[in-house]
């Protein structure tokens, strides 16, 4: 296995919850959530360079674009995980931040969810895993 192939396969799992469009999702408290792109989706993604984030106070529903992060591949729209209003953004952001570091201090948005159950729709890790498992052998 590549170093690469061991990269993607890194799916953190106290608290964190994934989508199929490879956002992560980790509980901060009961109804606040830190929200992010996964180390699988920065990889595939190659080096960001910029992003485009919703601001403080937006409200989203579940799934909805929220903002997109740009490569120097291609462009790809962010899905929220749960429905909420944003309450922080990271302003900390910096493109080498979210290509080095995209699961811990390159997060990308906090929000307080509307519905907690919200969180039941989503991937635990060994779901997670076994998904990017499968797309990493259909792209070999």
């Amino acid at each position: 296995m590549t170093e690469e192939t061991q990269r993607r396969l890194i799916v953190p799992e106290d608290n964190y919850y994934y989508t199929k469009t490879h956002e992560w999702i980790s509980l901060d408290d009961r109804n606040t959530v830190t929200i992010g792109i996964t180390y699988y989706a920065q990889d595939r993604l190659g080096e960001i360079v910029s992003w485009r984030l919703p601001k403080k106070g937006q409200s989203f529903e579940k799934n909805q674009i929220f903002g997109l992060v740009e490569s120097n591949k291609h462009v790809s729209d962010l899905y929220l995980p749960v429905s909420g209003e944003v309450v922080e953004v990271n302003g900390s952001l910096t493109p080498g931040l979210i290509s080095d570091d995209p699961m811990r201090d390159g997060w990308l948005v906090r929000v307080e969810m509307s519905r907690e159950g919200d969180l039941a729709d989503l991937m635990d890790p060994a779901s997670y895993r076994k998904l990017i498992e499968e797309e990493i052998k259909s792209l070999e």
